[in-house]
C-alpha cells in the first residue's frame, strides 16, 4: 500500500510538471493574426516620404514619377470610352441638361450657335482648361473631372456640338 501510494504522488507530480511545460510552450507560440490588420498596421507605420540623393536617387525618384504616371494613365474615366454620348450621359447632362451656371443646353441652336462660331478648337480648349465668360458663367476644366483625357473632352464637346447643329 505504501508504494502504491508513492507511485500515485509521482505520477501527480509528473503530470503537474507536464502540465506547467505544456501551458509554458503553448503561451510561447505566436498568436494568429488576421491579415487585415496587419495590412493597417503596415500602412499606418509606412514612411510618408523618401530622400533621394545622388546618381541613385535620381534614378529613384525618375522611376517612381514613370509609375505615378503610368498609374495615373491607367485610371482613365468612365473605363477609357471616347464615345461622346457616354460621357456626357455620366457627366455633362447633369450642367448641360438644366444650363447650370449658364451652360448652353443640349441641342439649344440658339445657346450653341455664338459658341460654335468660335470654332471647335476653340471650344475643346475651353472645356479641357476650364473658362469663365465674360458675364460670369463657367465651365470647369475637364468638366470637373480630372481623370478624363484630352481626347474624351474632345470627342465629347464634338458630339454635342453635333446635337447642336
Amino acid at each position: 500500500m505504501r508504494q502504491f501510494s508513492w507511485l500515485t504522488a509521482g505520477l501527480s507530480v509528473l503530470a503537474l510538471v507536464l502540465m506547467v511545460i505544456a501551458y509554458s510552450i503553448y503561451n510561447g507560440i505566436p498568436k494568429e493574426q488576421d491579415p487585415a490588420v496587419a495590412k493597417r498596421t503596415e500602412a499606418r507605420i509606412a514612411p510618408v516620404g523618401a530622400v533621394y540623393a545622388g546618381d541613385t536617387g535620381r534614378a529613384a525618384m525618375q522611376a517612381a514619377q514613370e509609375a505615378a504616371a503610368k498609374a495615373a494613365a491607367a485610371q482613365v474615366a468612365y473605363g477609357g470610352t471616347t464615345d461622346g454620348k457616354t460621357i456626357y450621359d455620366n457627366l455633362c447632362h447633369s450642367c448641360h441638361t438644366a444650363g447650370v451656371a449658364g451652360a448652353p443646353k443640349l441641342g439649344d441652336k440658339g445657346a450653341w450657335s455664338a459658341r460654335i462660331a468660335q470654332g471647335t478648337a476653340t471650344l475643346i480648349k475651353h472645356a479641357i482648361e476650364g473658362y469663365t465668360g465674360p458675364d460670369g458663367n463657367h465651365m470647369p476644366a475637364r468638366g470637373g473631372n480630372p481623370a478624363l483625357n484630352d481626347e474624351q473632352v474632345g470627342n465629347t464637346v464634338k458630339w454635342m456640338v453635333d446635337q447642336a447643329r
